[in-house]
């Protein structure tokens, strides 16, 4: 589950891996709060495009974010970073942060929560730092099917170019066409485990 501040953040910042776990056969949701037409339209055909279903937040504070996270349990959420440029960002990723350690004491989900990449990989501390990058090649057309979805937003503009660009940096890093980075936040103190190394 992706919790983020704009009708088009899921597309822009995770929608090549949303596109990916949904292919296979993951349920994907992505919340975001309620905004006017035609915002609410082109979230609506975005997340239809990627395979998830989408969550209109009316309030995004902590208490409306622990009710979603106590209904639907994800196994993992995806947010901004805390720290990021934007301040809608850091407002709806810190208002996650407050309400997911009630939740997890309670139903022990989500096991996992990261942040996602933001504008040219620039939080307020400097660079986004390269953690977990998942190889989105395979799901690149349809995470840009699901961004021009956002047709009253500079997609072709600004927001394609600039997914564009970071994409295929951390695709670079790890020596693959187009992939995208995230980053783990300790859920009470744990982070995700590895298997190997």
């Amino acid at each position: 589950m992706t919790v983020m501040a704009h009708a088009d953040d899921a597309e822009l910042w995770v929608g090549g891996t949303l596109a990916l776990c949904a292919a296979q056969g993951s349920v994907v949701r992505i919340a975001v709060p309620s905004h006017p037409e035609p915002r609410a339209a082109e979230a609506a055909a975005g997340a239809a495009v990627l395979g998830a279903n989408l969550h209109l937040i009316e309030e995004p504070r902590a208490a409306s974010l622990r009710d979603l996270l106590f209904d639907v349990r994800p196994e993992v959420v995806l947010t901004h970073p805390l720290r990021d440029v934007h301040a809608e960002h850091r407002a709806i990723a810190e208002a996650l942060l407050a309400a997911i350690p009630d939740v997890v004491i309670a139903t022990g989900h989500p096991r996992r929560v990261y942040t996602t990449d933001t504008y040219n990989g620039l939080t307020l501390d400097g660079p986004v730092p390269a953690h977990t990058v998942v190889d989105v090649s395979g799901t690149w057309s349809t995470k840009l099917q699901a961004l021009a979805a956002h047709g009253s937003q500079p997609v072709a503009e600004h927001f394609g170019p600039m997914a564009e660009a970071l994409a295929e940096l951390w695709g670079r890093r790890i020596g693959v066409t187009r992939a995208e980075n995230f980053v783990p936040v300790p859920v009470l103190g744990r982070i995700p485990g590895a298997t190997a190394i």
